[in-house]
């Protein structure tokens, strides 16, 4: 029986005690040995609690007389399961819109990655899809976009569907005139089934999403959350170095402002053992918020002003370019910032030679062009993979699993 959050806090000690009912009809066999590291709450287990049999009815949980195992006078008690998650096909997604990184938990990300999977056997074998087919979604970009509105777009045709776009709203919508946000959601809503938006505002997906009735894709607001973005990055690092839990990632630029290392910072939380490490100029350091968020789940983090130390003991270097419209009128600061960190053939010498290196793009000169011939150099596979995470979750948001 697979660990998820719909377990209840509890404590086994010798003896027994009563459990809930639960109104399923399944028999769940469990080795409790690793649990109390699987279980996102808190659980304490006797060390001669090794494994049980949990009977379900109608009527309350109990344990299987049959299989009733006693050791050193200790006999095994039930775990209360509730709501466990369904990822069946044809059910509904847990999620209405996508806003920021903090919605996923560890079940939702290997089932959203494992519907990528299938949207890239789709995409190299099955052209034509048509799971989309009848659907319409609006791309509404208040900010300059390459990568994400195209990916979305390609992503949603590349299922059958049809795309309303826009193109700098900012300038060239009723924005100009004075528009609200709320009221271009209510009117937009009116013309599509879902809204794939960016925003130069903080918190602008969240107001987007509270004001519509149909699914909201965050697509980058502002500093703020980049989450697509993170899921992408979460998605290329497994597929590139193997695993998730264990591993050291250094984020190296802009990180003040930078959507794209904080939403990947939130999503990195949730895997056990990870490191990170900070490298940045004073000028544009991680926030605090982030830092704290880290540091309240345990996370091991810290900041370094050494790139090519870093960069020797990571499986990822996430390089992100120092971002020149954040800084308005402070020309200095971004002078003062730009072209600290670079990484070239020198960072390339040091890094292990499984270790990859990652940018959101675009790049300007933190990357230098000659990395990119290196097997290590993966910020074009990664661009790729934005394709098949948002195939799968406009899939998910319009039509379910």
């Amino acid at each position: 029986m697979a660990s998820s959050s719909s377990f209840s806090t509890c404590t086994l000690n010798r003896g027994s005690f009563a459990t809930k009912a639960i109104n399923f009809n399944k028999v769940f066999k469990c080795n409790f040995s690793s649990l109390p590291n699987r279980l996102p709450v808190s659980a304490k287990l006797s060390a001669d609690f090794t494994c049980s049999r949990l009977l379900t009815s109608e009527k309350s949980l109990k344990l299987d007389q049959s299989q009733r195992l006693s050791r050193n006078g200790m006999q095994c008690c039930a775990l209360e399961v509730e709501d466990v998650p369904t990822f069946l096909v044809g059910k509904k997604f847990q999620l209405d819109d996508v806003i920021e990184a903090q919605q996923f938990d560890r079940d939702i990300l290997n089932a959203i990655f494992e519907v990528a999977r299938e949207m890239e056997n789709i995409e190299k074998k099955s052209p034509g899809s048509q799971i989309l087919k009848g659907y319409l979604m609006a791309t509404l970009f208040y900010e300059p976009s390459t990568r994400t509105r195209l990916s979305f777009e390609s992503a949603m045709k590349r299922l059958g569907g049809e795309v309303l776009t826009t193109e700098n709203a900012r300038e060239f919508s009723s924005a100009a005139k004075g528009e609200t946000l709320e009221d271009t959601i209510r009117t937009i809503e009116g013309y599509s089934d879902i809204i794939v938006m960016r925003h130069f505002e903080s918190g602008a997906a969240r107001r987007a999403a509270a004001t519509a009735g149909i699914p909201i894709i965050n697509a980058g607001d502002g500093p703020g959350q980049h989450p697509t973005q993170a899921l992408l990055d979460v998605y290329t690092i497994e597929r590139e170095i193997g695993k998730l839990d264990g591993i050291r990632v250094g984020l190296v630029g802009d990180l003040a402002n930078g959507r794209t290392v904080r939403s990947l910072a939130y999503l990195l939380a949730k895997y056990q053992d990870v490191n990170i490490y900070f490298v940045s100029p004073d000028v544009v350091k991680m926030k605090d918020d982030i830092k704290d968020y880290l540091t309240s789940l345990g996370v091991e983090w810290e900041e370094s002003a050494d790139l090519m130390e870093v960069a020797s003991k990571c499986d990822v270097v996430y390089q992100t370019r120092i971002q020149r419209e954040r800084f308005g009128e402070r020309i200095d600061l971004y002078e003062e910032a730009r072209g600290k960190y670079i990484v070239d053939k020198e960072v390339l010498k040091v890094m292990q030679k499984h270790a990859v290196v990652m940018h959101p793009l675009p790049r300007l000169d933190e990357i230098t062009v000659d990395v990119d011939a290196d097997p290590r150099a993966a910020y074009f596979r990664q661009a790729k993979n934005g394709l098949y995470i948002r195939m799968a979750l406009l899939k998910l948001l319009l039509v379910g699993w």
